[in-house]
């Protein structure tokens, strides 16, 4: 990843989330198409779940884009989350930096279907696409305290269903009451993603906002404070792997033991767990 790092940076980043069952694994397999036509390489990351029973995961979205397989311009990579929240596995991010590096113009990335504070794609993208569809009970109430906040472009997939327009209207009520600090207001797209329908407005829709990102110096900006975010997990998950190593399976175990027991309290151990970390 160290050799790697210095060739990133050139794919467009493009993530798509939103509810189970919005189509977008269907979204993405028309996206990829289309951005063929335009000669333009893709590399696909679509994020499974994983059962919190077996630790297995089926991987069906690469199944869904079975076209593609002959096409050496197109490169799909199906990954399961691992019991990783926030629509992504822990391995996504150094994923999709190798698929940069390997000279992709376009990467797509679909995340697991998510529900209201699964919002890790947006450290990850450069544009954020949520996905909607009609008929979602609640529609946009259900969702709007996490991942409402976070799109750049709104689709409203499969429009051919009754309720499109309410969605659409309740997503102009929720812009109407707040405005992003980068002046942007989300464009709403409506896509039968099945048959195609939509998808020349959608690529528009994202060179639209790739426009706008490169005025006033907005992609370094966003770029920045993804990183800062980003540079506090890896940090984390480094300090993580430190501690668990010195503590080892055996003694984690007896610790554990003792706080069951209330023996020992757990807030002074992690702090003496801690400390030991620190003097290493």
């Amino acid at each position: 990843m160290k050799a790697l790092f210095p060739h990133t940076g050139r794919a467009r980043m493009i993530g798509l989330t939103g509810a189970p069952g919005a189509g977008k694994s269907t979204l993405v397999d028309q996206l990829a198409k289309l951005y063929r036509q335009q000669d333009r390489t893709v590399g696909i990351v679509a994020v499974d779940p994983t059962s919190p029973y077996t630790g297995g995961a089926i991987l069906g979205d690469r199944i869904r884009m079975q076209g593609h397989f002959a096409d050496p311009g197109i490169y799909i990579r199906s990954m399961a989350t691992r019991g990783s929240l926030g629509g992504l596995a822990r391995s996504t991010a150094d994923v999709t930096s190798v698929l940069d590096a390997s000279g992709r113009d376009v990467i797509l990335i679909e995340t697991v279907g998510v529900g209201q504070d699964e919002i890790d794609i947006v450290r990850l993208a450069d544009i954020t696409v949520v996905i909607l569809v009609p008929g979602m009970g609640d529609d946009v109430q259900t969702i709007k305290a996490g991942i409402m906040e976070i799109a750049d472009i709104f689709v409203i997939n499969k429009s051919d269903r009754e309720g499109a327009e309410r969605v659409e209207r309740e997503i102009r009520a929720l812009q109407s009451l707040a405005t992003r600090n980068d002046g942007w207001t989300p464009p709403i797209v409506k896509t039968v993603a099945s048959e195609g329908t939509g998808m020349h407005e959608l690529t528009a829709a994202v060179a639209e906002y790739e426009s706008y990102l490169q005025k006033e110096n907005r992609a370094l900006k966003k770029n920045v404070e993804n990183w800062q975010e980003r540079l506090i997990e890896m940090l984390r998950d480094t300090m993580l792997e430190k501690a668990r190593a010195q503590l080892g399976d055996g003694n984690l175990t007896s610790l554990a033991a003792e706080v069951a027991e209330h023996k020992r309290d757990p807030y002074t151990l992690v702090e003496e767990l801690a400390e030991k970390v620190k003097n290493k």
